[in-house]
């Protein structure tokens, strides 16, 4: 039978409301009866109800992870969310904290989804695991004073934002240089997207390790939209491209598989570098080189940061840049003179 606190208010010889105040340490009881009311709880082996306390202290002890619209199968299945997910629970735990999720289709679903959260006090506040040009929700958090953290690079009031993120620039440019490195100069970007701050950040990493060593920069090659895996072949002929930076791990594989669909062996043909380092980058054959971001320690910071600004240790706009590597496997091979 489960110790409710009534039986604590009895047996302390209290008022069930003073076991209340007792339990969200309200200033108005005495340490004497705290310590009283305390002792009976260990005797018994009450455990509070956080949810009761939460709503007495106006206070969730939760805060809220959203995603991007999951509008692809690329997206649902990156194993990017889960693990940013994952190193984020861990670290709230360490804070007695638990964490919900708030996902939608649209942007405009997702948007309502955290003003409900938000409204309804389910949360304390947000980390946001994505920078998007086109996301209302970033500035509904900023214009409503939400504490929030953000894994990416915000698009405007960066100076007001605590934001963690790689250098995504630098990764674009090393990326580009290990392939330089091996004899590529025919390099192409391909991407799924066009409009989140990584991409924008890799592109210009690689334009510029491309210029820096006075190759060519190519527009970036985008595939969205069926018709555009249609014109892949033509784009790989067109641009004699010896290699390829691809956005992420997961897209990279469906990158390769394309291209070798249109006849092009990986990597005799073709040599591939990616980002994320996630599970799919050993999957298949041949392993993928790509650089391994440290998505545990970016979740871990968001978390850890978002803790400070909702205790108000936190305010002005700070930027946590983490270190990243390359992991060489077996997707670059030196281009044969």
């Amino acid at each position: 039978m489960a110790i409710t606190v009534k039986d604590v208010a009895k047996k302390a010889g209290v008022a069930t409301s003073t076991v209340s105040r007792v339990i969200n340490d309200h200033p108005s009881i005495s340490e004497t009866t705290k310590k009283k009311v305390r002792k009976v709880m260990d005797d018994l082996g009450y455990v509070p109800n956080m949810t009761a306390r939460n709503l007495g202290k106006r206070t969730s002890n939760a805060v809220g992870v959203i995603l991007p619209p999951l509008d692809s199968k690329e997206r649902l299945g990156n194993p990017f969310y889960l693990e940013i997910m994952e190193a984020i629970n861990d670290e709230a735990r360490l804070y007695d904290m638990t964490t919900a999720i708030a996902t939608a289709k649209s942007f405009e679903l997702l948007l309502e989804n955290v003003k409900r959260m938000h409204l309804q006090k389910q949360v304390d506040g947000f980390i946001l695991v994505y920078s998007d040009s086109a996301d209302p929700v970033i500035e509904y958090l900023y214009e409503n004073q939400i504490p929030f953290t953000l894994i990416g690079q915000p698009y405007q009031h960066e100076n007001n934002i605590v934001y963690v993120d790689n250098d995504n620039q630098l990764l674009g440019k090393q990326a580009t240089e290990f392939l330089i490195q091996n004899g590529h100069k025919n390099i192409l970007f391909v991407t799924n997207t066009t409009h989140e701050s990584l991409y924008f950040e890799r592109y210009f990493g690689y334009q510029k390790a491309l210029m820096l060593n006075q190759f060519p920069p190519f527009p970036s090659v985008v595939l969205e939209k069926p018709e555009d895996y249609l014109t892949f072949n033509d784009t790989l002929a067109k641009t004699n491209a010896t290699a390829l930076v691809v956005i992420d791990d997961i897209f990279a594989l469906r990158t390769m598989q394309l291209a070798e669909m249109y006849g092009y062996s990986i990597p005799d043909d073709l040599s591939v570098v990616s980002f994320n380092n996630s599970i799919f980058s050993t999957l298949t054959h041949p392993y993928l080189t790509s650089i391994d971001i440290d998505i545990s320690e970016l979740g871990r910071m968001a978390m850890q940061k978002l803790r400070e600004i909702i205790h108000d240790e936190l305010s002005s706009g700070v930027r946590m840049v983490i270190p990243h590597k390359l992991i060489k496997r077996e997707t670059v091979i030196p281009l044969a003179e």
